[in-house]
């Protein structure tokens, strides 16, 4: 009995131990799964808390794209509205020239008109004068026809023969004459004055290019200066007025324009933009702004330089700075600059010798060819256009009309005039000082020749000394030696008025009688 209670109360207790046993495991896996419900709202938070972040990442580095590409577009359209902005000023100054030039040529026709109107009147009122004259001629005519026994027409001819002949002679002995006293009082001082101004300044001469030229690199760097659709090239062109050339020349670009100092302006921002590298619009107005910049300061340097080496002092600051922009123009090759210098020390050396005022003189050949700084700019001869800045900037009146009579666009009065003539023609004409092209020299000896040829009683002609001087030969029964004066005198004339050369020619007409005979 007592066995069977302890088994009862033994299983009792095994019961009641599985049963807690059951109870404590329930409670514990309760816990585990509130940890895992725990842990795993963490990780969910944790996930969120990290794509809010992402999130928050990728709108701001959207918002610093589209801010980068807001800049950039920015950028491009200010490039582009400056061009639109040159390119519509550059098409009002050319719709303000065209109206400028429309008015001048109305008021020309009107002018003309008017002048036509006041000619007819006049040539009316003259074919009726003609007329009334022709009508009293032709009864005077008849009379001394009668009176005569000759006709007007072999009376004309035996008067016309008779004066020619004696005008001609009487011209030929004058003319010859007058050389003949007047060289030898007056060559032997010139020859003198000049050798010495030759012996006295030698000065170094150089020849200038017409167009400028840019070497590059490699021919990789013509592509990144034409830029894409082409809007590199078309902003240096804008920027400097330059045309740019770009063919097939390897490693090369030619710059192209009537401005010489633009086109030094060109080359040199050229030049700096492709050691820099960066070529982009604006890049290049920015280069092409200093380097104007900087050459504007090279051209007053360079007429301050001039008129200290010529030691002239109270020249007006413009026409300093017009001296200084010579350096940049040149004439048949012959840089203009060097020649004005080379001209004031000609006339000051000239002047000196002939006891005039070697200043005023220097100052004259310095100031004479000024008119070629704005040539390109202002219509007309260099010379007047010279005389008019002279005047303007407060130069005296002797040397305002020198300048202008240096190529005889006006008559000279003074031995200044003549002085800076001379001094003009020596530098010009000296050996080596200016070039030109082989067929156009050829071509201004063949129309010397003929112009010779022309004449009549001509044998031969030569062009010789480079074509500085003309020899002509004459058939000595034909002419005689007062002809052949009158002849050598028609020929200079002639190839003044018809040809165009640097200096001066020298015409000779040789006229020789040979006696030929054989022994025998």
């Amino acid at each position: 009995m007592l066995v069977a209670q302890l088994v009862i109360v033994a299983l009792a207790a095994i019961i009641a131990g599985v049963f807690v046993g059951i109870i404590i495991r329930k409670k514990i896996l309760e816990n585990k799964l509130d940890s895992a419900e725990d842990y795993s709202r963490k990780i969910v938070l944790e996930a969120s808390k990290q794509a809010e972040t992402i999130r928050k990442e990728a709108q701001l580095q959207a918002k610093d794209k589209l801010y980068q590409m807001k800049l950039d577009f920015e950028e491009e359209t200010r490039s582009r509205r400056k061009d639109l902005q040159g390119q519509e000023r550059r098409f009002f100054q050319k719709e303000e020239t065209l109206d400028k030039r429309i008015e001048q040529l109305e008021q020309r026709e009107a002018l003309i008109s008017k002048k036509e109107v006041a000619l007819v009147n006049r040539e009316n009122d003259l074919k009726r004068k003609e007329k009334e004259f022709d009508s009293l001629i032709e009864e005077e005519r008849q009379k001394l026809e009668r009176i005569a026994g000759i006709s007007v027409a072999e009376a004309k001819e035996m008067l016309v023969s008779s004066m020619e002949s004696e005008a001609r002679h009487e011209a030929s002995r004058l003319i010859k004459k007058i050389e003949t006293e007047t060289r030898e009082i007056s060559n032997r001082k010139a020859q003198e004055i000049l050798a010495l101004a030759i012996k006295r300044y030698a000065g170094d001469y150089v020849a200038e290019e017409s167009v400028s030229v840019v070497n590059l690199p490699n021919d990789e760097m013509k592509g990144r200066i034409i830029g894409r659709e082409g809007r590199n090239i078309r902003a240096l062109e804008a920027a400097t007025g330059i045309s740019l050339i770009i063919d097939d020349t390897p490693e090369a670009v030619v710059l192209s324009g009537f401005n010489p100092i633009r086109r030094e302006i060109a080359k040199v921002a050229l030049e700096r933009l492709i050691e820099d590298g960066r070529i982009h619009p604006a890049r290049i107005e920015e280069i092409v702004e200093r380097v104007s910049r900087e050459i504007e300061t090279k051209i007053k340097e360079a007429g301050e330089q001039a008129t200290f080496d010529i030691g002239l002092h109270g020249i007006h600051t413009e026409l300093i700075k017009l001296i200084g922009r010579l350096k940049y123009r040149s004439s048949y090759a012959q840089n203009v600059l060097q020649h004005s210098m080379e001209v004031a020390f000609l006339c000051g050396i000239m002047a000196s010798e002939l006891g005039l005022d070697e200043k005023q003189a220097k100052r004259i050949g310095l100031l004479h060819d000024i008119g070629k700084a704005v040539d390109h700019e202002v219509e007309g001869a260099h010379a007047l256009i010279g005389a008019d800045l002279a005047k303007k900037y407060g130069e005296s009146e002797q040397v305002v009309h020198a300048i202008a009579a240096h190529h005889e666009d006006i008559q000279a009065t003074s031995v200044m005039d003549a002085l800076l003539q001379a001094a003009d023609t020596l530098s010009g004409a000296r050996p080596g000082a200016r070039r030109e092209m082989y067929e156009t020299y050829v071509k201004r000896l063949e129309d010397m020749e003929e112009i010779a040829m022309s004449f009549k009683g001509i044998n031969k002609s030569y062009a010789i000394q480079a074509g500085r001087e003309l020899r002509i030969i004459v058939e000595s029964d034909k002419v005689d030696d007062f002809e052949s004066t009158m002849i050598c005198s028609e020929v200079a004339k002639k190839i003044e008025k018809d040809l165009t050369y640097p200096g001066q020619i020298k015409v000779t007409v040789i006229r020789e009688t040979r006696a030929v005979e054989y022994a025998k």
